[in-house]
This record gives structure tokens, C-alpha cells and sequence, in this order.
């Protein structure tokens, strides 16, 4: 990617870092500690990277003030070293400006209300009453289905599809291949033959989204399905029907949230986590990795726990031997007092 060019003290300034020698020194780039040249600005935020730092080849580097002495090149000291290079990055590498206009390969119905500095791309296809907001980006071969409302300065970056009726916030950015406000898996059982529910519900994106390539947000059955403002959606996810998603919570890749389960605010979900339907997890709760979540957790606080798949009769009989453990852990304790007891008096009686 093309970059900006910066000194060093100005992008002090703009990000609100403490300037650390040199603040004439010319930034053209962003590099790993490891990797990094002349020009480029680095950061360290991981400890296992420090033996890099008395030796890496850039020109500047973002550290904490506890590393600043063993620095050899200029830098910017930060309290979070990973935020403010965030930061520092988003000024190297502007979006570029795109000027408003429809492709001549575009279809857009005639209904569609789209604000002049929106942008729609090639191939892409507009329905009926869709609204594209001021600075909407519409890229190439994107699909955005009758009556969606796409809100100010978002962007859908390739073959994204918006299904009918779905309503997305501002500043939101979709990457290729997501498809938001499709059918939810909602089925009944006529004697062994599957009956369709009709999906009426749509689905709500807040603001300052971000949605990774290939993930699904299914719209609501009855309600509708919501993703709260700042949630940060990996590649691969699946969000099943009337989910609710609460502000700023973040979900790593190949996660699966069944219908009906509500997420709070300042959650953690790591890669491949497991939800069932119809829980509700509180606020600020973090799963680990491949945890396999099927009840409820509304207290905050970190979780983890996954066993292999076994016959149900097996797990059945396993998580009932694990529920035990703490009082047979108790039975076992007792019984070691009373041997250890039972050991002091026979060696007292032999003293005896």
C-alpha cells in the first residue's frame, strides 16, 4: 500500500504520544521490530519482541517508558504502544478518497435514493427503495436488496450482499463475501418432512461496525437480529437468527452464535467458540478459544472449557462424574485426616 510521509514530531502531535529523541526523523512506513528499515516506524507491545529493539533497523519505534532506555532509534512512548501505532498507521495509510458516482455496470433501480458522494461500483446491483448515505461505498459486484438503508461514510468492500430490508449504521465497514439479513435457519417438523418459517425480521448493524469476509448475519425471525455499535466481527462467523450483540464486543474467526442468544457489551469470543441458542451472556465476558458454550454465564469474568465429542450416553455419564468430583475431593480429604489421625495414635501407643 502507498503510504504518507510524516515527521516524527507531527505524528507526536496528532496521536497525542510523548516524542522520544529526534522529531525530524522522515516516516515513510510501518514494518515489524524484526523486519524493519529505514523510514519505517515500528511499535512494541509484546515482551517476547524486546531483545529486537536494541537492534531493529527502523527509524522509530512506539514502546512503553520502561523500554525507552533501551532504545537506539527515536520514538513515540505510549501507555498502550499497540493503540497509538493503530493510530499512527491509520495517518500512513489514508483510505483514499473516491469521488460519488454510479458505474456505467452497475443496475440501480430508479426507486434507489443514493446521496451524489456515494459511490457504487462496478457490476454491483441496487434494488427498490434501497438509501445509499452521504460517502457510502458501494464496491465492485456488491449486492444491496430492496428497502436496506446503508448509513454515512460505510463501506462494503466486494460481493457483499444486503438483504432486503436490513439497516446498516454509520462508518461500517463490510468485508468480501459477508452476507447480512439472510433467511434464518428456521424450520418445523411436519412427521418427518421440514415445513419453512418465514424470516420477517431484518437485521440492525450500529455504528462503527466492522464485519470480516464470508461471515453471515442471519435476519430475525419475529424480532429482528442486532449488532450493537463498535462490535468487531472476525472472517467466517455465523450469526444466527434474533441474536442480539452488545456494544464493542469482539469475535474471532469461525465462532458460531445460535438464534436467540443475546451477547453483552465488552465481550470476548475467541476463534472457533460455540454458542448455543436461546442463552444470554452478560456483560463484559470472555470465552477462550474452542470453548463450547451451552448455558448461560451472566457474571463477568474469563471462561474456557471444551471436551471431544463422545457417544451422549458417555457425556452424559462423564459431566455427571465431573459434578461429583468436589464432594468426593471432600470424602477423600476426610479420609486422609482420619488415617493420618488414626497413624499418630498407633505411634503414640507404641511410644507408650
Amino acid at each position: 500500500m502507498n503510504s504518507e510521509v510524516f515527521r516524527l514530531a507531527d505524528l507526536a502531535a496528532r496521536v497525542g504520544a510523548e516524542l522520544l529523541g529526534d522529531g525530524e526523523v522522515r516516516i515513510t512506513h510501518a514494518d515489524t521490530i524484526q523486519d524493519a528499515t529505514e523510514g519505517a516506524i515500528c511499535f512494541l507491545a509484546n515482551s517476547k519482541y524486546r531483545h529486537y529493539l536494541p537492534t531493529t533497523g527502523a527509524s522509530a519505534v512506539i514502546l512503553r517508558r520502561e523500554d525507552a532506555a533501551q532504545a537506539q532509534v527515536a520514538g513515540l512512548i505510549s501507555d498502550n504502544p499497540y493503540l497509538t501505532y493503530a493510530r499512527v498507521a491509520s495517518l500512513l495509510y489514508p483510505v483514499a478518497d473516491m469521488a460519488g458516482g454510479v458505474h456505467a455496470s452497475a443496475v440501480v433501480d430508479p426507486d434507489a435514493r443514493i446521496d451524489p458522494s456515494a459511490w457504487v461500483g462496478p457490476c454491483a446491483v441496487i434494488g427498490k427503495n434501497v438509501e445509499l448515505q452521504a460517502g457510502v461505498r458501494v464496491g465492485p459486484g456488491c449486492v444491496v436488496e430492496d428497502a436496506s438503508v446503508i448509513g454515512e461514510n460505510s463501506r462494503l468492500v466486494a460481493n457483499v450482499t444486503i438483504c432486503s430490508g436490513t439497516v446498516i449504521g454509520k462508518r461500517v465497514l463490510i468485508h468480501p463475501g459477508a452476507v447480512i439479513g439472510s433467511d434464518g435457519f428456521g424450520n418445523a417438523n411436519d412427521r418427518g418432512a421440514w415445513v419453512k418459517v418465514p424470516q420477517i425480521g431484518i437485521v440492525r448493524v450500529g455504528d462503527d461496525v466492522e464485519i470480516g469476509a464470508n461471515t453471515t448475519v442471519d435476519r430475525g425471525a419475529l424480532r429482528d437480529t442486532v449488532i450493537g455499535e463498535g462490535v468487531r466481527l472476525d472472517n467466517q462467523i455465523q450469526i444466527a437468527h434474533n441474536v442480539q450483540i452488545g456494544a464493542h464486543t469482539a469475535i474471532a474467526g469461525c465462532a458460531g452464535i445460535a438464534g436467540s442468544t443475546s451477547i453483552g457489551k465488552y465481550c470476548t469470543l475467541g476463534g472457533g467458540v460455540g454458542i448455543s441458542g436461546h442463552l444470554e451472556i452478560g456483560d463484559n465476558v470472555h470465552f477462550s478459544g474452542q470453548s463450547l458454550v451451552t448455558r448461560s454465564f451472566k457474571e463477568p469474568g474469563y471462561y474456557s472449557g471444551n471436551l471431544p465429542a463422545v457417544p451422549n450416553s458417555d457425556w452424559r455419564k462423564t459431566i455427571a462424574r465431573i459434578r461429583r468430583l468436589e464432594s468426593v475431593m471432600q470424602r477423600l480429604s476426610a479420609l486422609e485426616k482420619q488415617v493420618m489421625n488414626q497413624n499418630t495414635d498407633n505411634d503414640a501407643a507404641e511410644q507408650d
